[in-house]
């Protein structure tokens, strides 16, 4: 009977509150709102960001209060353990970037990851206690929240709910749940609440109650709550049982940074995106400067030509990615010349159209002297934009839950070069720009990026896919602007992907089949994948605002 008032309790205060059912939900791919809108990878998430909007929240607000929720609802990437970036452009003009990017332990080691004879050791980097950065969302969070309105522990009230009482898996969950239980049971050293005995089926209740006494601390003892006291004390205790690397004085040392956000024109518009460690904000204006004076409208979306032009620069963007790229507060990096329009006109000078491009002979170029993520996309009724892309790196990252704490610990240690030269998880190759070194944060391909129209924001864009993600970003950003296609045709329409090496053009199932065969017949290899990403985007055409989620996933898009 206690039990049955306390479910009747938290359904009224659920409800009363946030407005929404965690044990019945749907998902909703397209919407059309006045005044605010939220994206993201589960329908609890976008929920619980459009009712902090309701109640008088901005889109900060939103945002934190639906990363939150993703750590409970969404523990395939979102997370307390890992971390990410947001962009925004604010209502009052301000363009903000604020990198919460894992970073390598105190004890970390350039070739901590190889044998004595030099070679990687298999796993070592993407699996258990070792592969983890110390986590930056949670510092990434407080950060944000200066711009914030709502107090931090309203933005956590459905975090906290959704853990405690739980909330009904789909199909898919149980499904990934019953295919990582082995690795579960391999990289953890405690009981964890993705195990059960029998198999997890669709319409299960998953209950996190560690998970919800974590989140208490940090409602309680702010940003504190998670780096110090009992939240650390458990963390490097898994550390200690598993041979982690993460310390107390790691956790205690963590910082956010408020990095200033790299705007650039294109075609009339302006693109706020993430400087570096993300490459996201090198190689998409090196993409879309590559093929802005080649008037791909003309061509056609998903014609032989477009698609040609398109791969051919990020053929080339994505050499110099693997060359050059690399934490600015550990390396210098060429930032400005890899930017430059010289430089990438240069680049380009060898593009021919009709023949497929080199890997081999297509080089990083010279001058004369650095997948499983999730992503959301917000606007309010006072024009605040706000595009979030967090993740674990893989799936479930390292696939260790912190004993007593619930939440997953990130993989991002393989976004390192742990062997320059030696493809990581998703085949990208690296340099010393990227090795390991102690506190230096690791490159990604996250690209949380906002469009301006008339210094105004126009589109909220951003997906996860490890370095898919750039170019799907590109991709959608051309779609509206050069193919002129719908929000929803930009962000379902089939995509494609090259990364320099493999010199393989991946391409959905769905990609048309005599495009295939033209470009096969210029000389590229295509390979068939998995589907690319899940983007969230969010259009704003003057009143009108229409936010699509993506069909590839559970993701919901909602508005008012």
């Amino acid at each position: 009977m206690k039990m049955f008032l306390t479910i009747l309790l938290f359904f009224h205060g659920f409800l009363s509150v946030a407005q929404l059912d965690p044990y019945h939900y749907t998902t909703t791919k397209n919407v059309t709102a006045k005044k605010a809108a939220v994206v993201s990878a589960h329908p609890l998430a976008s929920d619980a960001g459009i009712q902090i909007l309701r109640q008088g929240g901005n889109a900060i607000d939103a945002a934190i209060a639906t990363q939150l929720a993703l750590a409970v609802v969404y523990p395939v990437a979102g997370n307390l353990g890992g971390g990410g970036f947001l962009v925004a452009q604010l209502a009052n003009g301000k363009k903000i970037a604020i990198d919460y990017r894992e970073k390598a332990p105190g004890n970390a080691s350039r070739d901590m990851y190889l044998d004595s004879s030099g070679n990687v050791i298999e796993k070592l980097s993407t699996n258990g206690h070792k592969a983890s950065g110390v986590p930056g969302t949670v510092a990434g969070l407080f950060k944000s929240h200066q711009y914030g309105k709502l107090p931090f522990s309203k933005l956590l009230e459905p975090a906290i709910k959704l853990a405690r009482y739980g909330f009904v898996i789909s199909a898919s969950q149980a499904g990934s749940f019953n295919r990582e239980k082995a690795d579960f049971l391999a990289y953890n050293t405690k009981p964890t609440a993705f195990i059960k005995q029998g198999e997890w089926k669709e319409g299960d209740t998953l209950v996190q109650e560690e998970l919800a006494r974590t989140l208490e601390r940090i409602r309680d003892g702010g940003m504190k709550g998670f780096y110090e006291g009992e939240t650390a004390a458990l963390i490097v205790e898994e550390m200690k049982r598993g041979n982690g690397l993460i310390s107390l004085k790691d956790l205690a040392d963590y910082d956010a940074v408020e990095r200033e956000a790299y705007v650039f024109d294109y075609k009339g518009y302006k693109i706020v995106t993430m400087p570096l460690p993300s490459s996201g904000g090198v190689v998409l204006p090196q993409m879309l400067k590559m093929t802005e004076s080649r008037n791909l409208g003309k061509y056609g979306f998903h014609s032989p030509e477009a698609v040609q032009l398109m791969i051919e620069s990020e053929r080339r963007a994505y050499a110099d990615r693997a060359q050059y790229l690399g934490d600015v507060d550990f390396v210098k990096v060429p930032v400005n010349k890899l930017r430059s329009q010289e430089y990438l006109e240069a680049r380009m000078k060898d593009f021919t159209p009709g023949k497929a491009g080199n890997s081999d002979i297509t080089k990083p170029g010279e001058f004369p002297e650095s997948e499983e993520t999730t992503h959301l996309s917000v606007i309010d009724q006072w024009g605040n934009a706000v595009a979030v892309t967090t993740t674990l790196n893989g799936g479930y990252g390292s696939k260790t839950v912190v004993g007593g704490a619930g939440f997953l610990l990130n993989n991002e240690m393989d976004d390192f070069s742990v062997k320059p030269g030696v493809p990581n998880m998703y085949g990208a190759l690296g340099t010393e720009a990227n090795a390991i070194a102690p506190g230096k944060r690791m490159l990604s391909s996250m690209t949380p990026s906002v469009v301006l129209k008339n210094n105004k924001p126009f589109m909220v864009v951003g997906t996860p896919g490890g370095t898919t993600i750039t170019t799907s970003v590109y991709q959608s950003i051309v779609n509206i602007i050069d193919f002129k296609l719908s929000a929803v045709d930009a962000v379902n329409k089939p995509k494609f992907h090259h990364q320099w090496k493999p010199d393989v053009v991946y391409v959905e199932k769905d990609f048309p089949a005599d495009v295939i065969e033209k470009l096969k017949a210029m000389g590229y290899t295509i390979r068939e994948r998995a589907p690319i990403g899940q983007t969230e985007l969010i259009l704003i055409n003057g009143k009108k605002i229409e936010a699509v989620a993506d069909k590839r996933g559970g993701d919901t898009a909602l508005g008012y």
